[in-house]
């Protein structure tokens, strides 16, 4: 029999912040009613709804499931032998943002891989328990952990290719990040990986990068999906798009499904509330005087005509949106995409209260970081590897995905 257990569930409403069964209903996007079927004795825990209920809570599902007696079954579940189904590889895996978030999902990564030195020291620092090699990740072999690892995660850096004229395969991307990448899933095959970049992958060269990427992967032997997606519908306290692009092993029955878009949006309110105190940059004098005239939730279009022409110089009369600029943001909206330098011009994050750059730890929270996860470096390093963070939410809800598609995968 396999029922949810109660208790825990109380436990992990309390640590997020959920008091009664109908905020949590609410939270689901269910009714009172159906919320007390999912957590009667006569209900089986193991249905969508439920997992949706657990990802509200942010645990994985088997924190809250009592198993009195394990149903056999006719088929056998992949385990390398040693280590577990969900375990996993990272690849410029910087701060830890995705990495935390798996974590949070339930994946044990087994390597995480950087070449900043101020990133590793940021991971061991937090985790000392983790194996992270801070190293060219073109120095390392992968082979050794072939049927020892279930995925493969990271966020290569997009880098033209040279056609020539021709259809580019695997080695013809020599020299590029992503040949590492895609060389760490061709020698350790994973049944699943995860890819993240930047939303100009798609556009990068009329498209033609993206599509080596895929038929590269394809050729690897993997069904692949892309999608953007904004980290603001999956709440994150901030307009941050990305292409995610998964490839699963082809010949399977592996079925990979994005996460469900959430119902609230987060806003800065949400995101900064009981914020630890934390050191940060300030603006200029001279910029200062200017964002002192900006309203919260506005930007350079609420100053005055010759301030918007000095402040703005050649940007004045370009195209484009340009709502970056001199803006300050509102408690009741989300942040715009944080940069990793919080007081660069035409970028600028400006507090809502307050004519400042938002703090350390602030920028920590719009990112869905703990307040426990600390940044080693001096502030501007602090500030980098916060804005090139995949935000740990965002992490965790794909984690739990790919958890969901390993769980599909039978011998």
């Amino acid at each position: 029999m396999v029922t949810a257990n109660k208790e825990r569930v109380k436990e992990a409403m309390k640590s997020v912040g959920i008091n009664t069964l109908t905020e949590l209903a609410n939270e689901i996007g269910i009714t009172k009613n159906q919320l007390s079927v999912i957590l009667s004795d006569k209900y089986n825990p193991i249905k969508s709804t439920f997992f949706e209920l657990s990802e509200v809570l942010r645990v994985t599902p088997d924190k809250l499931i009592d198993f009195t007696s394990k149903k056999k079954s006719n088929s056998k579940t992949i385990v390398p032998v040693g280590i577990s189904k969900y375990s996993a590889i990272e690849l410029f895996a910087g701060a830890g943002g995705l990495a935390l978030g798996l974590e949070q999902a339930g994946i044990e990564t087994v390597l995480h891989v950087d070449n900043d030195k101020y990133c590793c020291e940021t991971l061991s620092k937090n985790r000392p328990n983790w194996n992270v090699i801070c190293s060219d990740v073109s120095k390392i072999d992968f082979k050794p952990y072939k049927g020892k690892v279930n995925i493969v995660t990271g966020g290569f850096p997009c880098q033209a290719f040279s056609y020539a004229g021709k259809k580019l395969g695997f080695e013809d991307t020599r020299g590029t990040l992503f040949y590492e990448f895609a060389r760490c899933v061709k020698e350790t095959e994973p049944l699943v990986f995860v890819a993240e970049n930047v939303r100009g992958l798609i556009s990068h060269d009329n498209g033609r990068t993206l599509k080596t990427i895929v038929d590269i992967f394809e050729s690897l032997g993997y069904d692949i999906q892309t999608k953007l997606l904004n980290a603001v519908n999956y709440n994150v306290p901030q307009k941050r798009e990305r292409i995610v692009i998964v490839g699963t092993k082809k010949n399977t029955n592996i079925k990979f499904e994005y996460p469900k878009e959430s119902k609230k949006i987060k806003t800065l309110r949400d995101a900064l509330k009981d914020v630890p105190k934390s050191e940060g940059q300030a603006y200029s004098k001279s910029k200062r005087e200017v964002l002192k005239l900006v309203p919260p939730g506005g930007c350079w279009r609420n100053l005055p005509v010759n301030i918007q022409k000095s402040y703005m110089g050649k940007s004045f009369t370009s195209g484009g949106g340009r709502t970056g600029m001199a803006r300050r943001i509102s408690w009741d909206e989300p942040c715009l995409t944080l940069t990793c330098s919080p007081s660069q011009k035409q970028t600028e994050r400006c507090h809502p209260d307050e004519t400042r750059p938002f703090t350390v730890r602030e920028y920590a929270r719009i990112q869905t970081f703990p307040d426990d996860w600390e940044f080693v470096g001096g502030m501007g390093q602090q500030y980098k590897q916060i804005g090139n963070a995949v935000p740990v939410e965002l992490g965790r809800q794909i984690g739990i995905q790919i958890k969901k598609a390993i769980d599909t995968y039978k011998e």
